[in-house]
C-alpha cells in the first residue's frame, strides 16, 4: 500500500480512509463531514490529475492499483458528485485511465468500466437513476449498456447538429446558435480526451459559423492542444491544422513542443529530426502561410530543387536567389515587410540550396562571385549590417583564395590547411557565425579534395577539441550525408569517409573532444 502512494499526493491514504467513512452518506453527521472537508479533497483529486496525465493508463495501473477503488468511491458519493467542480476533475482523471488501443482483455474492461463511471457522472443528475433504471430493464437493457449508448448517440446527435445536414438534395443550413456553441465547448473541455468525445471535438474544431469573433472557448482550446500533443487524443490532420490557425497560441505551444523534443532527444540526427518534423504536421501548412510577405519569384525559384539541375549549371539559380533575397533584406524601398528573419528562413527552408553555396564557391576555378559569397554569409548570420557583412565576405573569399590552391596541390599537410583559414588582423577573434562559416568550408575542402582525405582526421581532431565544435562538426557531417542521399550523390570516397569520421566522433568519449 506505501509502494501505492508513491508519485501521488502525500494524504493519499487519508482520503482513502474518508471516503470509505463517507460512504455513508445517509448519516447526517457524514453529510457534514463531507462539505466540511470538500475544498479540501478536491484540491487532492487536482493534485491527483495533474500525477496521472503524464503517463499512459497502463503505467497508472501498474504504479497505482488501488487509484480504481479511489475514483470508484468517489464516483458513487452523491455528495461529492453533486458539486460541478467534482465532476469535472473526476471525469479529467477518469479520462487518463482510458486505453485508446487495448492490448489485452484486461485493458479492454478497464475502459469498460471506466467509461461506466463516465457515463454515471455525465447522466446521474440529468436524469433519475430509479426511473432510468426502470425503462432500460423493459427494453432488455441494462444500465451499463443503456449509458454508453447514450453518451454516443448524444454526441452524434450534437455532430449532426454542428454540420449542416443536406435532406432530399436540399441544403437546410441548419445550424447551432453561436452561443450554444461557445457553451458547448466549454462543456467539452474536461472531456477532450475521451474516445467517445473525439468526433464531437473534431466537429467543433472544424466548424466555422459566420461571426466576426472566435466562438469557442480558449480554454478549450487549450486543452485539445495540449491532449494532442501529449498523444492522448487522435485527430485527423485538418482537425489539428484547424485548431492551430484559429488560436495561435495553440501553435505558439506546438512549436515550443517540437523544440523541446529536438533539443532533449538524440543530438546532430537529421533523420530523427526529420521524423519530429513529420509527426508534428507543422510543415502541412500552405508555405504562403509561414511566409506571407515573400516574393512569389522567390518562392517559385527556390521551390526548384538543386538536383534536379547540372552540377556545373546551378551557378545561375543560385546567383538569381541571392539577387532577389539581397533585394528583400537590404532594399528598404522594395524590401519584405518580414524583416530579413523571414527571408533567411525562407531561404534555410529549401536547405538544398544553402547546402549548395559553399560546394558552389569551393569547387568552382573561377573568381568567386559577389552574390554568392552575399547569401554565404547572410545564410551563417542573417541580422548582420552591411558593414560586419561585407568584412566576413572578404574574410571568406581569402580563404577560399587559399582552399583553391591547396585543391592544386599534389601533397597536403594538416598545417597548410590550418594556414589557410588564416586568423583576422591584429589577432582579433572572428565573430561565432564567421567562425563557423569557415570551419565548415573547411570540411568541405576535406570532404571533396583527394589530398584532404588524408588529412582529414588530423584536422577534425584538432578543430573539434571542444564539446561545442563536436557536435557541430557531427551536426554537418550527418547532414551532408543526408543531402547526398537525397541527390543520390554519386562520390564513393567521400561518403566513405564522411561515414567513418561520423561513426568516430559519435562513439569519442565526451572528455576527449
Amino acid at each position: 500500500m506505501a509502494q501505492d502512494s508513491v508519485g501521488l499526493p502525500s494524504d493519499y491514504q487519508f482520503w482513502m480512509r474518508k471516503l470509505s467513512v463517507w460512504g455513508q452518506a445517509s448519516i447526517l453527521e457524514i453529510q457534514q463531514d463531507i462539505c466540511h472537508h470538500l475544498p479540501q479533497f478536491q484540491e487532492f483529486l487536482r493534485q491527483i490529475y495533474e500525477t496521472l496525465k503524464e503517463m499512459d493508463s497502463s503505467t497508472i495501473i501498474e504504479r497505482f492499483p488501488t487509484i480504481g477503488q479511489l475514483l470508484a468511491k468517489t464516483c458513487w458519493n452523491p455528495f461529492i458528485l453533486a458539486y460541478d467542480e467534482s465532476q469535472k476533475i473526476l471525469t479529467w482523471c477518469l479520462g487518463c485511465l482510458i486505453n485508446k488501443e487495448p492490448q489485452n482483455s484486461g485493458e479492454s474492461k478497464l475502459n469498460s468500466w471506466t467509461r461506466g463511471l463516465l457515463s454515471h457522472i455525465l447522466s446521474a443528475f440529468r436524469f433519475d437513476i430509479k426511473e432510468v433504471g426502470l425503462f432500460t430493464q423493459s427494453l432488455g437493457y441494462a444500465p451499463a449498456d443503456y449509458y454508453p449508448g447514450l453518451l454516443k448517440n448524444m454526441v452524434l446527435s450534437l455532430v449532426s447538429e454542428l454540420r449542416e445536414n443536406h435532406l432530399n438534395g436540399f441544403n437546410t443550413q441548419r445550424r447551432m446558435a453561436p452561443e450554444r456553441v461557445r457553451s458547448l465547448s466549454r462543456v467539452c473541455i474536461p472531456l477532450v480526451t475521451l474516445p467517445d468525445f473525439e468526433p464531437l471535438v473534431e466537429a467543433l474544431l472544424t466548424y466555422h459559423g459566420h461571426e466576426p469573433q472566435e466562438m469557442l472557448w480558449p480554454e478549450f482550446f487549450d486543452a485539445v492542444n495540449e491532449a494532442f500533443l501529449l498523444k492522448k487524443i487522435s485527430l485527423p490532420k485538418s482537425a489539428v491544422v484547424c485548431l492551430w490557425l484559429r488560436h495561435l497560441p495553440s501553435l505558439e505551444r506546438a512549436t515550443l513542443h517540437l523544440f523541446e523534443k529536438l533539443i532533449f532527444s538524440e543530438r546532430n540526427s537529421l533523420r530523427r529530426t526529420e521524423c519530429f518534423m513529420k509527426e508534428s504536421l507543422l510543415l502541412k501548412f500552405a508555405l504562403k502561410t509561414y511566409f506571407p510577405y515573400a516574393p512569389p519569384s522567390l518562392v517559385m525559384a527556390l521551390l526548384q530543387h538543386p538536383e534536379d539541375i547540372p552540377q556545373g549549371l546551378r551557378h545561375q539559380p543560385l546567383r538569381r536567389i541571392a539577387e532577389m533575397l539581397r533585394e528583400s533584406v537590404e532594399d528598404q524601398t522594395h524590401g519584405s515587410c518580414g524583416g530579413p528573419f523571414e527571408s533567411w528562413f525562407l531561404f534555410v527552408h529549401f536547405g538544398g540550396w544553402a547546402d549548395t553555396v559553399a560546394e558552389q564557391l569551393l569547387m568552382s576555378g573561377a573568381e568567386p562571385p559577389e552574390a554568392l559569397l552575399w547569401l554565404l554569409a547572410f545564410t551563417y548570420s542573417p541580422r548582420d549590417g552591411s558593414q560586419p557583412r561585407a568584412q566576413t565576405m572578404a574574410e571568406v573569399k581569402a580563404v577560399l583564395g587559399h582552399l583553391r590552391k591547396l585543391l592544386r596541390s599534389p601533397t597536403l599537410s594538416a598545417r597548410d590547411l590550418q594556414a589557410a583559414a588564416g586568423e583576422r588582423p591584429g589577432g582579433a577573434t572572428r565573430p561565432l557565425a564567421c567562425g563557423r562559416l569557415i570551419r565548415h568550408l573547411l570540411l568541405n575542402f576535406l570532404l571533396w579534395a583527394p589530398a584532404g582525405h588524408t588529412i582529414a582526421r588530423e584536422v577534425i581532431s584538432h578543430m573539434a577539441q571542444t564539446e561545442e565544435t563536436a557536435r557541430e562538426t557531427i551536426g554537418f557531417l550527418d547532414q551532408t550525408l543526408d543531402r547526398w542521399d537525397r541527390l543520390r550523390m554519386e562520390a564513393p570516397a567521400s561518403r566513405r569517409l564522411a561515414r567513418e569520421l561520423l561513426t568516430e566522433l559519435r562513439t569519442r568519449p565526451a572528455q576527449a573532444r
